[in-house]
């Protein structure tokens, strides 16, 4: 069973989504939060392997409760809940470790795939909106120069080079493989030390790095 919690201010989105993720059948909520404080102590004390988490709520927000639980390399995996109105938050949430975001009126059947393809450790972006919102919020992202960001880069071979490409792109293992006519193992591989070399604890932030590095272009 994959445990999850949701946080959100309002007692009627938080019953909603339980509802959509108990329908599911391997999926648990072990609990509900109102607000980030009362979430990370209840996340201590559940344990859950996905947090679905709002943004605006009273006191601690889910920016600063998300920034806190993805500081530890066991936390659950953060999937930022938005609306349009909200779009200024998106960056923020997917630099501080969030494995991506979803609108707050996703279909239930694509909601409760991206929390099993969250548990996976993967990134719950379609590829078209990682191209346009992350292109869009690196150009305004202060306090990281592309200059700054290509000396990163440094460590990487040729090939993790491609690869980093590949990932600011937003494509799958698959995808890249094509692209590069590599084998999806081989792909595997390359994407693991891209992310170990450059400390990125998930495809999303490796992929705001390609964007803040020239590597992508809109």
């Amino acid at each position: 069973m994959i445990r999850v919690v949701i946080v959100d201010d309002e007692h009627l989105m938080r019953s909603g989504l339980r509802m959509m993720m108990e329908s599911a059948g391997d999926i648990e909520v072990v609990g509900e939060a109102g607000d980030g404080d009362e979430a990370l102590e209840l996340i201590e004390r559940t344990r859950p392997h996905v947090v679905l988490m709002d943004i605006r709520m009273p006191g601690k927000d889910g920016l600063k409760a998300t920034e806190e639980l993805t500081a530890h390399e066991d936390g659950p995996k953060v999937i930022v809940l938005t609306t349009f109105g909200e779009d200024t938050y998106i960056y923020r949430a997917l630099s501080a470790g969030a494995v991506g975001f979803l609108l707050k009126d996703t279909p239930p059947e694509d909601l409760v795939a991206a929390v099993r393809k969250a548990h996976l450790g993967q990134a719950v972006l379609d590829p078209a909106i990682t191209r346009s919102v992350i292109a869009h919020f690196t150009d305004q992202a202060p306090g990281h120069g592309r200059q700054e960001a290509r000396d990163k880069l440094d460590v990487l071979t040729g090939r993790e080079m491609e690869v980093l490409a590949c990932l600011g792109e937003g494509m799958s293992n698959a995808e890249i493989g094509q692209r590069l006519r590599l084998s999806e193992t081989t792909v595997k591989s390359h994407v693991s030390r891209v992310m170990e070399k450059l400390h990125c604890a998930n495809r999303t932030q490796a992929a705001i790095l390609a964007y803040e590095a020239g590597l992508v272009t809109k």
